[in-house]
């Protein structure tokens, strides 16, 4: 089975996201096609780095994952073929890929120029479509990522710095909200790792986290763990630190958006 995702900023009112699945089924008729999301925030490279550094683990090996989140189309930016435990990702050479260069096993590396696999003709406002999405679907038609174009040193691209939190010299774990889902709720860049490793000289029950004037004392466990309409904290089920309403909208609540700080002290 072919399977190919899609992980862009589209949304789904344009006909943008059909056609990238037009361009797949000509090459690969038998592709499977998953949307992940098509509703990154405009131009959000660092929620989109996110979400797919969560996502992709849960697809068989062998699938294809393409992001399309590319602000800087048409300019000089390169495009990227990345293997990591025999997954491949297709992107904009703009930091997105950053979260998973982070890891230990990437398998290759590649700059992609081979136009044999793009689209006779490339608009300059939509490599989506008539290089990213075609690419993919070569891909997955059993094309060696080795036939795009040279292999290029992770240090020679583009990678953004500081998107974990880190642990201060006070003490306190520092971290900043990435994205806000359809719920509202809080999601930050704050790892259940590096919290059982900052924090480890105290019980959940004695960590406090602040955002804004707000201070939630302790973790839950569930979304229902706390009263009606009270904020709380958990692990999301991407590994995360999330900060949440029972029932209703922590973005609102709180009146927080991407980029607010989050500390974790004890």
């Amino acid at each position: 089975m072919s399977v190919i995702t899609l992980l862009t900023d589209f949304g789904t009112d344009d006909e943008y996201v059909g056609l990238m699945k037009g361009v797949i089924l000509s090459i690969n008729p038998a592709a499977t096609i998953v949307d992940i999301t098509h509703q990154i925030d405009r131009q959000d490279i660092i929620q989109a780095a996110f979400s797919i550094y969560s996502g992709y683990h849960y697809f068989p090996e062998g699938t294809v994952h393409l992001i399309v989140v590319d602000p800087g189309v048409g300019t000089e930016r390169g495009l990227l073929a990345l293997k990591l435990e025999n997954h491949f990702f297709v992107a904009p050479d703009n930091g997105v890929l950053s979260l998973l260069l982070n890891e230990k096993n990437v398998s290759s590396l590649n700059l992609i120029k081979n136009p044999n696999y793009f689209r006779a003709s490339v608009s300059r406002t939509f490599h989506g479509r008539d290089i990213i999405a075609p690419v993919g679907a070569h891909i997955t038609n059993g094309l060696e990522v080795n036939e795009l174009g040279p292999e290029i040193d992770v240090q020679n691209i583009v990678c953004l710095e500081s998107l974990g939190a880190r642990c201060t010299e006070t003490g306190e774990l520092k971290g900043e909200v990435v994205a806000i889902d359809h719920f509202g709720n809080l999601i930050t860049n704050i790892k259940s790792e590096q919290l059982a490793e900052c924090l480890h000289a105290g019980s959940q029950e004695e960590i406090r986290i602040r955002i804004r004037s707000n201070v939630i004392r302790g973790l839950s466990e569930t979304y229902a763990s706390v009263g009606s309409n009270t904020p709380l904290a958990l692990i999301g089920s991407r590994g995360y630190l999330e900060i949440a309403i029972n029932g209703g909208n922590a973005a609102q609540h709180l009146n927080a958006e991407k980029g607010e700080y989050v500390r974790v002290v004890l």
